[in-house]
């Protein structure tokens, strides 16, 4: 990848810490069913998705449960806390998994952090608490055999046939995944005018966040030239007057699945996360530089470190396998 075609952050930046009030919003001893509603609307004011704030609001209930709903925060010491922890995971009579018990962690690691960044407490009793690291198993990655046929079958619907018109779409997306290797979610934001096409031989992918919280994985990727064309007749087929993406993000992956059945592939392979890997895959085999790669997915570099790993265990099961 050369030196003005690489990935780019834009910028590299931390998160920015919650802002300190000037007043806590709560005395120390405020109950833990009181904190949690002001929690609540703190993470709702950061952005934090519908799906996290539904988990962390459970968790700290679980807390409730165990220490009384109506237990002051500023009394709950480390102890509590792991006290908590080990009830979970060996006398609540409910199974609890690496994940979920990983997941809690971190619930009461932001919890009690914000009540200390906030001013309600002088110190984080959950600081100390014990962190699991939780390794999801390996991802089935498509190997580039089955990759070359996904993209001869998408090729095929983009020519169309007696039976069926030319379609675009199915080629734009499947390339446009395994070039740049983002996420569903990034692909149904995009817009006609995210794609700088200044120089027509090094096009650019501008990818955006609207939300500033997540502003520091913006990002420029490179294209193909050659993609453009498809994108031109995908433009003049769809004509979309706002996403570049007029349908909903699970016709996307129906998408992708029909291009696998035509391929002949094993249903699911062809998936927005599997692409992911695999362009992430071509880059480490093709000695992209580890950060270009890292910075091309938007990963922080905490993140990036098991990232790492599994594409050195991925490249290591593919030589096993092609050695057998």
């Amino acid at each position: 990848m050369s030196d003005n075609k690489q990935a780019q952050l834009i910028p590299e930046e931390e998160l920015p810490p919650p802002e300190t009030a000037s007043a806590p919003p709560l005395p120390s001893n405020a109950s833990i069913q009181a904190a949690l509603g002001v929690f609540e609307q703190y993470m709702r004011d950061e952005g934090f998705s519908i799906n996290t704030i539904k988990a962390f609001a459970s968790d700290i209930r679980l807390l409730g449960k165990y220490l009384g709903i109506g237990q002051a925060v500023g009394e709950i010491g480390q102890n509590n806390l792991e006290d908590f922890l080990k009830w979970l995971l060996y006398e609540r009579g409910v199974p609890c998994s690496n994940k979920s018990y990983a997941r809690r962690v971190t619930t009461l690691k932001v919890f009690f952090g914000w009540l200390q960044k906030a001013n309600v407490l002088p110190i984080n009793p959950a600081a100390n608490v014990v962190q699991i690291s939780v390794r999801s198993p390996l991802p089935v990655v498509p190997k580039e055999a089955e990759l070359a046929k996904a993209e001869l079958a998408a090729q095929a619907i983009r020519r169309g046939n007696e039976q069926q018109k030319p379609d675009a779409r199915p080629y734009l997306l499947l390339s446009l995944l395994l070039q740049t290797g983002i996420k569903k979610g990034e692909a149904m934001t995009m817009v006609p005018n995210h794609i700088d096409r200044t120089n027509p031989q090094e096009p650019m992918l501008f990818v955006r966040y609207a939300n500033p919280r997540w502003r520091y994985k913006e990002r420029k990727l490179p294209l193909q030239p050659e993609w453009l064309d498809v994108l031109d007749e995908y433009l003049a087929q769809y004509q979309p007057t706002d996403t570049l993406f007029t349908c909903t993000a699970r016709n996307l992956e129906y998408i992708l699945r029909d291009v696998g059945d035509e391929a002949g592939l094993d249903r699911g392979l062809l998936s927005f996360e599997n692409l992911r890997w695999a362009s992430a895959l071509r880059d480490w085999h093709n000695d992209v530089e580890p950060d270009d790669i890292r910075q091309k997915l938007g990963l922080s570099k905490i993140t990036w470190r098991e990232t790492k790993s599994k594409l050195e265990k991925l490249t290591k099961q593919q030589e096993s396998g092609a050695e057998s």
